[in-house]
C-alpha cells in the first residue's frame, strides 16, 4: 500500500511540474537592470553633470578651506617650539576652530549632495519605472524583473529601456 502511495503522490508531482512547465512556456518574462539604467543612460549622465555643475563652487571652497588647515596645521607645527604657552594654545585652539567648522561644512556639503543626488535618482527611476509598464503593455508581458540574481539574454530589456529613456520617452 505505502509503494501504490509513493507511486500516485509522485505522479501527482510529476504532473503539476508538467502542468507548471506548460504554464511557464506561456509567460513572457522581461528583466530590467536597474544598475545600468542608473550608470549609462542619457538622463541619469545629464543628472550627475547638473550634480557637479551645482556643487562644484562648494566643492573647490571645501578644497581651500581644507589646504587651509593643513597649512595652519603644518605652520603650527613648525612655529610651536618657539612660540610661548600662551601663544601656541591661542593658536591650537584656532586651528581646533577652523577644524571644526571644516567638519561642520564637509558634513553639511555631503548631507546635501546625497539628497539632491537621491531627488535626481528618484525621479529617473520614476521616468524608467513608467517606460518598464508601457513596454510591459506594448509588448504583453506577464512579468518584468530587476535586479535579479540570475537571467538569461533573451529575457533582458534594458537595452529598450535605455533607449526610450535616451530618446525623452
Amino acid at each position: 500500500m505505502k509503494g501504490l502511495l509513493r507511486f500516485v503522490s509522485m505522479g501527482a508531482l510529476l504532473m503539476g511540474l508538467a502542468t507548471g512547465a506548460a504554464l511557464a512556456d506561456d509567460l513572457k518574462i522581461g528583466y530590467v537592470n536597474s544598475e545600468r539604467i542608473l550608470r549609462d543612460s542619457a538622463p541619469a549622465k545629464a543628472a550627475t553633470q547638473k550634480l557637479e555643475q551645482e556643487f562644484k563652487k562648494r566643492d573647490l571652497e571645501l578644497q581651500d578651506m581644507g589646504a587651509k588647515l593643513k597649512a595652519t596645521a603644518d605652520k603650527l607645527e613648525k612655529d610651536g617650539p618657539v612660540l610661548t604657552e600662551a601663544d601656541r594654545a591661542k593658536r591650537q585652539r584656532e586651528l581646533s576652530d577652523m577644524d571644526r567648522d571644516f567638519q561642520k561644512r564637509q558634513r553639511e556639503f555631503r548631507e546635501d549632495l546625497n539628497q539632491r543626488r537621491n531627488e535626481e535618482l528618484q525621479a529617473l527611476l520614476e521616468r524608467a519605472q513608467k517606460i518598464v509598464r508601457q513596454l510591459a503593455e506594448q509588448e504583453k508581458y506577464d512579468l518584468i524583473v530587476q535586479d535579479a540574481v540570475y537571467f538569461s539574454a533573451k529575457v533582458d530589456i534594458t537595452d529598450k529601456v535605455l533607449r526610450a529613456l535616451n530618446n525623452g520617452k
